[in-house]
């Protein structure tokens, strides 16, 4: 077969830039809440064998794998952008623009990146390399937000072992994330006997229990060694003003960048249940998944090289600074298993996680550069 002589990327990028705004917005419009995208990986799936991806297909855990040039005997390099949201509507979302932004919740975390992701497919698949060291892996992934505790990118590094290393776009343009915050998260319930609020007074509240175990949540003190968190974020109980609650419970978690803290933190958490358990009073704590940390194990000199090549391409096509930092992303797994990968951000907006989030259309063209320019530095 005939090599078609590639272009540029700022050519290919401009060449293309009709063709992406209309992707993000039919992309954008498909809600994918975490645990149902299967209709934007639907959408992504068939999209993709329009442009020629012959071999790409839908996993267990619901990825769209596209593996280029990808063989048992070599290694691949993988890249990801999740498909999933953190907003619970499934039908169709409205994709508003006003001027030079273009606003629907989840639009930049993380459809923009994922529209970025794709485009940079559809380039190998318009102009192979000549020469590829690599395989090149390319995964719209699930369960990337909240209690998907990163399923999908669990199962593409349980399936495919020869991955070296690995890219996640994701957040805003100028971050790098290199390095994992793990958490765990729990739902604690509080379960009593209840009764009337005047006959049955001094009975044990549910409420009253589970608020002191929040108190004492947040009297603790934390591990000294790197930087750990918690928090409560959800909190209901009781049936009426005039009743004593007989059940409550609330979600929590805690997070860091060491394991060792992780684990001082489950302790923590057991030991304080502990202190609110008596013959009126159940409490319970369900285990709702976690996200691991970085592993100490991982070769340093090949991730400082990651860092360094991907904060030089940040730098040329942002004309900002890099800003390097911790985070929970898709990267937390291939850290965790000692295989370096980093996260960085492939569109300009802001108000991630609410309803108003926005992007600049205008940033898809430095942003497209960037992922292209990040995957064709494996391609030589």
């Amino acid at each position: 077969m005939e090599l078609k002589q590639s272009p540029d990327i700022t050519q290919y990028v401009m060449q293309h830039r009709d063709e992406t705004l209309l992707l993000l917005r039919k992309l954008a419009s498909i809600g994918a809440p975490t645990f149902h995208e299967e209709q934007r990986a639907a959408f992504c799936l068939e999209w993709l064998k329009e442009q020629g991806a012959k071999n790409v297909y839908i996993d267990e855990a619901g990825n769209v794998i596209f593996p280029f040039q990808c063989s048992p005997d070599r290694s691949s390099i993988a890249f990801m952008a999740h498909m999933d949201v953190v907003f619970p509507e499934k039908g169709q979302i409205p994709v508003k623009e006003e001027g030079n932004l273009l606003k629907a919740p989840g639009i930049g975390d993380d459809t923009a990146n994922l529209v970025n992701l794709l485009m940079c497919a559809k380039y190998v698949l318009m102009y192979p390399p000549e020469t590829l060291k690599n395989g090149l892996l390319f995964v719209a992934n699930t369960c990337e937000e909240g209690l998907g505790n990163l399923k999908g990118s669990k199962m593409v590094f349980q399936q495919h072992l020869n991955i070296k290393e690995m890219i996640s776009f994701d957040i805003y343009m100028g971050h790098l994330v290199s390095t994992a915050v793990g958490s765990h998260r729990y739902q604690i319930e509080v379960k009593t006997q209840g009764g009337h609020s005047y006959e049955d007074f001094g009975r044990e509240n549910a409420i009253q229990v589970l608020a002191g175990i929040v108190q004492k949540l947040y009297e603790q003190s934390l591990p000294t060694k790197g930087r750990t968190t918690y928090n409560v974020g959800f909190f209901e109980g009781g049936i009426s003003v005039n009743t004593i609650p007989h059940y409550a419970k609330m979600y929590y978690e805690f997070r860091s960048d060491h394991k060792k803290a992780l684990e001082d933190m489950e302790q923590k958490l057991y030991e304080i249940l502990e202190l609110y358990k008596t013959d009126e009073v159940d409490v319970y704590a369900e285990f709702l998944g976690a996200r691991p940390c970085g592993n100490e194990a991982l070769p340093q000199a090949r991730m400082d090289d990651l860092i360094g090549r991907q904060r030089k391409l940040i730098e040329h096509y942002t004309k900002q600074k890099a800003y390097i930092h911790e985070g929970s992303t898709d990267a937390n797994i291939p850290l965790s298993l000692g295989i370096p990968a980093v996260t960085l951000g492939t569109v300009a907006g802001d108000g991630a996680h609410t309803y108003d989030e926005w992007i600049e259309s205008e940033s898809l063209i430095a942003g497209q550069q960037l992922a292209l320019a990040t995957v064709l530095q494996y391609c030589i």
